[in-house]
């Protein structure tokens, strides 16, 4: 007696080999049998005529640490066909924590919970997992989290003592199942570190089975090939793999972010090049990137960094001064890195204060001129007012890099979004429209309409690809044996709904969703079963 048989679908299987006709036997949330089970009995049949089934989605790059421990659906995720989330990116992940030091960790609109209750991957495991969540969460180990422990979090050398600590810290994380180790090179305070001590510090880690180096890079105009090499320089000085987070090229140019449109020809094929030739040199390199032309970070992104070092507290002193607040604002006028900053384009997502929501889906151009002053001089506002608690989005990119990205044989995807509701504490917010649309956009936009790359291809890129990058034996595939991680799926329906305006729509097309073989959506709706559960390196 089979837990479910799941009958006459196609099964995409992960590995990029072609299509072909099964059903699929499940029992104990594991795939049992995979071919004809007509004469099988199964206390739930699913009928997947016309449908496709997959692994369930990874999502490579997601913000989801701390979201479903209040919005626990995942609801935003699930209905894109992800059963994986893989948290701690960016160098952010809520664990370890020194004793009373919640205070001085902003991670955004991530959120906390109301009550405090763990210092380290266990004890955050556990707090989920006693709560109950719909999708699974494979938690790295955020750099900045690790600065924030120990008070690295001046624009200075680390010191001896910091690093032991921070590589102590690593290590303990790591053998709790973190899977990688992630830095923010562009944010505070991941960007005091230099390429040297980020390379000391994966040296803690580089020593344990299928660990690696993650890295939101450093920013800048002309650095798109160079930020790139600084993170192949610091995988082999610390002997690790690497991959790259949300591949771009940021700045486009009829909007200014390029003095002339030719100066970015070539740069795609030159940033590429880069991780082609760390592979032939026999370097274990990767990728993920997402299907919009926008962004989505916190506003203090386009402060300088040395304004917010000390925490909080001593970037909003530093406001307060008028003239070091004059320099600020002349920094940001400028642009950060050498591009020019672009006001108009992109609108405030999220605001902490009940007095700013006004501020949510507008420009800071048309929020500067309501108020009589300077771009910059409204950002500073704004920071100051919400605390740099404050996200906005930004169109900077164009669709010819989109494609050239998603399509590369290495490259895999991931959202950069957060598993949220669309009733949920974020239902008012306006978000990128990614946390909702990233899977479903690649698979019916980019897929059925477009044909950059074949149903088969996407779905590894999905699925078996991070389950590898990842060193996940038991996820990833539609293999006997292997974790009942499924997703279902119409390939005729499947596509995106969520947009920049309305960007609280589910998705369509997902018609079941199985997570550790529970079924978290049925017939395209979710159970609301907490079948997850937080993994583990080697687990």
């Amino acid at each position: 007696m089979l837990d479910i048989a799941i009958k006459n679908g196609t099964v995409i299987d992960g590995t990029g080999r072609l299509r072909y006709d099964a059903d699929v036997g499940i029992s104990g949330g594991k795939i049992e049998t995979i071919g004809r089970l007509e004469n099988a009995e199964a206390a739930r049949t699913i009928d997947a005529t016309g449908l496709i089934v997959a692994p369930g989605f990874i999502d490579m790059h997601s913000h989801s640490d701390m979201s479903m421990y209040g919005d626990p659906g995942g609801e935003s995720k699930a209905f894109q066909g992800i059963t994986t989330e893989v948290t701690g990116n960016c160098s952010y992940s809520p664990f370890p924590i020194a004793p009373g030091g919640k205070a001085d960790f902003r991670i955004g609109s991530l959120g906390w919970p109301e009550e405090w209750e763990w210092t380290d991957l266990d004890g955050w495991a556990n707090a989920h997992e006693s709560r109950g969540i719909s999708l699974n969460i494979a938690p790295q180990l955020g750099q900045a989290a690790l600065q924030i422990a120990v008070g690295a979090i001046e624009e200075r050398p680390v010191t001896p003592d910091q690093m032991r600590e921070m590589q102590r810290l690593a290590a303990e994380s790591v053998e709790q199942g973190a899977f990688s180790l992630s830095t923010g090179l562009s944010l505070s305070p991941s960007g005091y570190m230099s390429t040297d001590e980020v390379a000391a510090l994966c040296q803690a880690v580089a020593h344990y089975d299928g660990v690696f180096y993650v890295t939101h890079s450093r920013f800048g105009a002309g650095k798109h090939v160079s930020a790139i090499e600084e993170a192949v320089e610091i995988g082999r000085k610390a002997g690790v793999p690497v991959h790259y987070s949300h591949l771009a090229i940021i700045a486009k140019p009829d909007l200014g972010g390029w003095r002339k449109p030719q100066d970015r020809r070539g740069h795609g094929y030159e940033m590429l090049e880069v991780f082609e030739n760390a592979r032939k040199e026999g370097m274990d390199m990767t990728y993920d990137s997402y299907p919009y032309t926008a962004a989505m970070g916190d506003l203090d992104q386009s402060v300088p960094n040395w304004a917010q070092a000390g925490g909080i507290d001593a970037y909003m002193a530093r406001l307060k001064d008028p003239e070091t607040r004059a320099r600020i604002r002349e920094e940001v006028a400028a642009g950060l890195g050498g591009v020019p900053p672009m006001w108009d384009t992109g609108a405030i997502a999220s605001v902490q204060t009940e007095a700013n929501r006004g501020l949510i889906g507008r420009s800071i151009a048309d929020i500067a001129a309501e108020r009589g002053v300077e771009p910059a001089e409204a950002v500073l506002q704004i920071e100051e007012e919400e605390r740099s608690a404050v996200a906005s989005v930004g169109h900077g990119r164009v669709e010819r890099d989109v494609r050239y990205f998603l399509s590369h044989p290495i490259g895999m995807f991931g959202s950069d979004g957060i598993a949220i509701s669309p009733t949920g504490i974020h239902k008012d917010e306006q978000i990128h429209p990614r946390f909702y649309g990233t899977y479903p956009r690649i698979l019916g936009r980019y897929v059925r309409e477009q044909s950059l790359m074949s149903l088969e291809t996407a779905v590894q890129k999905s699925t078996w690809m991070p389950a590898d990058r990842l060193a996940i034996k038991d996820r990833g595939r539609v293999e006997e044996g292997l974790v009942a991680d499924l997703v279902v799926f119409n390939p005729k329906t499947i596509i995106d709904n969520a947009t920049y305006e309305q960007p609280h729509q589910l998705s369509q097309g997902i018609q079941h969703l199985l997570v550790n073989g529970v079924p978290v959506i049925t017939d395209g709706s979710h159970t609301q079963a907490r079948a997850g559960r937080v993994l583990r390196r080697g687990g």
